[in-house]
């Protein structure tokens, strides 16, 4: 029984940096087996389809192949049909009524210690405001994404993990694709 994943692979085609090609990135999970593969804008979000058991095979033979074959370092977060719709459902800012626009997900590749998460510094870009759910980073930026201090490079060092974040029209779009 296959299982719907999306691939969200870090810091591809940003700022003119590891530029990847979604037809390769396509093409590379085509070759490691998943189905239905489809991707979505030009920042490595990719919706295939595989069986559950091979999912992290599936991830690490990526990650491995884009290094090969075209020299870009990435990692690759995947989630499920069931956890992007959590996300969508658990979002606080969405809640209290914020504008979508301003809100964005950084979704983690591993869960972060309560110690780790209880030492992040919500002062650290005011207004921007962030509430860290399980593996994922809820964060709504006012003034925009690119004013504040709050990036991924920030929570990876402070949650020692790997991030990678995306708007919340993206997110929404990806489950949309997911359940097609």
């Amino acid at each position: 029984m296959t299982t719907t994943y999306v691939a969200l692979l870090r810091g591809v085609n940003v700022g003119g940096k590891n530029k990847l090609p979604m037809k390769d990135l396509k093409e590379l999970f085509v070759a490691a087996g998943a189905e239905n593969v489809r991707t979505y804008i030009q920042s490595g979000n990719v919706v295939f389809e595989v069986d559950r058991d091979a999912s992290a095979r599936h991830a690490d033979l990526i990650t491995k192949q884009i290094q090969e074959r075209l020299g870009i370092r990435t990692t690759l977060v995947l989630r499920t049909v069931e956890q992007i719709e959590e996300v969508l459902a658990e979002n606080p800012f969405l809640k209290s009524g914020a504008a979508v626009d301003e809100l964005y997900v950084a979704f983690l590749a591993e869960r972060p210690s309560q110690e780790r998460v209880a030492a992040l510094d919500p002062d650290r870009s005011p207004p921007d405001e962030f509430v860290v759910h399980g593996q994922d980073i809820y964060m709504r930026f006012p003034n925009g994404a690119g004013r504040t201090k709050l990036t991924t490079d920030y929570f990876d060092s402070k949650l020692r993990t790997t991030s990678t974040a995306r708007n919340w029209r993206t997110v929404t779009k990806l489950l949309e694709m997911m359940e097609e």
